[in-house]
């Protein structure tokens, strides 16, 4: 007589290595994406760095700054996104004879390489200036 045995059986474990594949490309996508999103935040990091950084502190940056303002204040240079400004010599002359006193009280304390970049710069506004005024002021006759 044979009983009814129960023959357990082991149960079967079925590997999907289907599911295994996409896992795995799941996994390679995030980090693809993480390494992305990381180049992109050392990017605006980098710009950031790059916009604010400010240049050197010196003489050249010193009068450049003045003659900016002074070429600004003549009407001849716009900002970008914005309308032409209108002229004010006044303004204009002030930053011209800053100038003109840092040269004053810099006399003899200069290299040749800031002496000329002075002297030129000043020459240049100097000529510019009596341009605009004259061209505003009516003619003799």
């Amino acid at each position: 007589m044979v009983k009814d045995e129960k023959i357990e059986e082991e149960p079967k474990i079925i590997v999907d290595e289907d599911w295994k594949a996409e896992a795995q490309k799941e996994k390679e996508i995030l980090a693809a994406q993480e390494k992305a999103e990381k180049a992109v935040e050392q990017e605006k990091k980098q710009k950031k760095q790059t916009r604010g950084r400010v240049p050197p502190g010196n003489f050249a940056a010193l009068v450049s700054t003045l003659a900016t303002q002074a070429v600004y204040s003549m009407g001849l240079m716009a900002v970008e996104g914005q309308e032409q400004p209108e002229p004010d010599l006044e303004i204009a002359r002030f930053n011209i004879d800053m100038l003109a006193t840092v040269e004053e009280k810099t006399k003899g304390n200069l290299s040749k390489d800031e002496e000329r970049v002075l002297k030129s710069t000043l020459s240049e506004l100097r000529m510019t200036f009596v341009k605009l005024t004259d061209k505003d002021q009516p003619k003799a006759d």
